[in-house]
């Protein structure tokens, strides 16, 4: 059994650990509530965006189909896998990775895959690869939508200009404060809704409903990805305040343990000294 100063240092040193989880909890949940409204209210919008445009593109006669709608061989692919710059958020960054490198050797095994790291986590991981062509960890310093489409642009051009057939976005989807679901997007070309195409024939278009498409997907493809964006950043935060909640009622139970343990050890050595002075006193009086 450890000494007394020993047991004294550990529940010290567990208190204080304590104190750390306890603190960067409330700090996650002060962020999750913010960053929680700002992805339910624009969800709906996103959502029904991608919807309106996919139902459009998919009435559109082959030869006056968007670029970004251009099926071509897939030999080259751009995944974007979306994680958070710091961790202590339990299995949060692990699930994209696993399911980028998933990605990687199993359904692109024979493509050339490539790389654009959104999140510090997301680059360390691939860097050794030699597939990180771009790292966009810096727009968690400043998420606003101007930032994240900039990014966007970028995917964009490299579609348009031919350097990759197909592009996908990975994020963490945000759920509840405990559950995030991994998302995986396929972000460029543009996937027809399947399905009865003539929903929108009793609809008179002006300007031509080929120019309403091309004016609208880039600003369609900016609200995906700032959409995957904010709800990895919404998760980030509720898998934190989860797993500092964990830590916390770990630390607890932990040094409650060392106290009980202390405890004991402390009584038996007051018994011991009790015992050597009684033995004393008696040796004395023989």
């Amino acid at each position: 059994m450890a000494n007394l100063k020993e047991i004294r240092n550990r529940i010290s040193s567990v208190s204080s650990t304590m104190q750390i989880t306890s603190a960067m909890k409330m700090v996650s949940a002060a962020k999750l509530k913010k960053a929680q409204d700002a992805i339910t209210a624009m969800r709906p919008y996103a959502d029904k965006l991608t919807e309106l445009l996919q139902s459009l593109s998919a009435t559109l006669d082959a030869d006056s189909g968007s670029k970004f709608a251009t099926q071509r061989e897939v030999k080259n692919v751009l995944i974007v896998p979306i994680t958070s710059n710091r961790g202590l958020c339990g299995a949060f960054n692990s699930n994209i990775i696993k399911e980028t490198q998933n990605l990687i050797d199993n359904v692109y095994a024979d493509k050339n895959v490539s790389i654009v790291a959104i999140g510090k986590k997301t680059n360390d991981a691939f860097v050794k690869q030699d597939r990180v062509i771009a790292n966009k960890s810096d727009v968690f310093d400043d998420l606003t939508f101007d930032n994240v489409a900039a990014i966007a642009e970028l995917l964009m051009d490299k579609f348009v200009s031919g350097e990759f057939d197909k592009i996908e976005i990975i994020y963490n989807k945000f759920k509840n404060a405990a559950t995030q679901i991994v998302m995986t997007e396929q972000f460029l070309p543009i996937v027809p809704v399947e399905g009865d195409t003539n929903s929108n024939a009793d609809y008179i278009f002006e300007p031509a409903k080929a120019e309403i498409v091309e004016q609208l997907i880039p600003k369609s493809l900016k609200t995906q990805l700032y959409k995957g964006v904010r709800d990895s950043f919404a998760s980030e935060h509720g898998a934190r305040m989860t797993a500092m909640h964990k830590a916390t009622d770990n630390a607890t139970e932990l040094r409650d343990q060392l106290k009980l343990t202390y405890n004991k050890a402390r009584q038996a050595a007051i018994t011991n000294e009790i015992l050597e002075i009684v033995g004393g006193a008696e040796a004395l009086n023989n």
